[in-house]
């Protein structure tokens, strides 16, 4: 069974360590199995700023942008309907674990390369918009983590459920 540590904290007034948790639990008899965070896999996200909007030179509906990620500015191919010039977007860059696409990589779409992925709420599992791009608000770092621009932090426990 896997608990989440925010919604355990909603019951009961917790203020151990996650280890030291885990510790109370396993000597209570319930085994933990293992303690993670959940949102670990999105720590290589970061937040991008799209400086420029271009039409892709080989495709009606993509196009050509470049993203400012804090130490270098990056060319990504997107076809979302709502990118635009000036916002800030969830980007993930090459290497990163995408939790239902694998590991992203460097590519080259239809004739241009793209240096990442500017990501849709859905894609990064924050929730259910296919629409298009995550749209983040102004006042956040390009650059910075997505984990901690947007204040994500959940540990899991999991916990084995004994047959008695």
């Amino acid at each position: 069974m896997k608990v989440s540590l925010n919604w355990l904290k909603t019951f009961v007034p917790i203020e151990l360590s996650r280890v030291e948790l885990a510790a109370a639990l396993t000597m209570t008899g319930l085994e933990v199995e293992a303690i993670s965070d959940r949102f670990e896999y999105l720590k290589s996200i970061k937040v991008g700023h799209v400086r420029a909007v271009k039409d892709h030179p080989n495709a009606d509906r993509l196009k050509v942008c470049d993203v400012d990620i804090g130490e270098r500015t990056l060319r990504v191919v997107c076809g979302a309907p709502n990118v635009r010039e000036g916002m800030l977007s969830p980007i993930a860059l090459p290497g990163t674990h995408l939790p239902n696409s694998g590991i992203l990589e460097k590519g080259v779409i239809r004739g241009v390369s793209s240096e990442g992925m500017l990501c849709s709420e859905a894609e990064l599992e924050l929730g259910m918009d296919t629409s298009g791009i995550m749209t983040l608000d102004d006042n956040l770092t390009k650059g910075q983590s997505l984990t901690t621009a947007l204040n994500l932090s959940d540990t899991m426990i999991e916990i084995d459920l004994t047959p008695n």
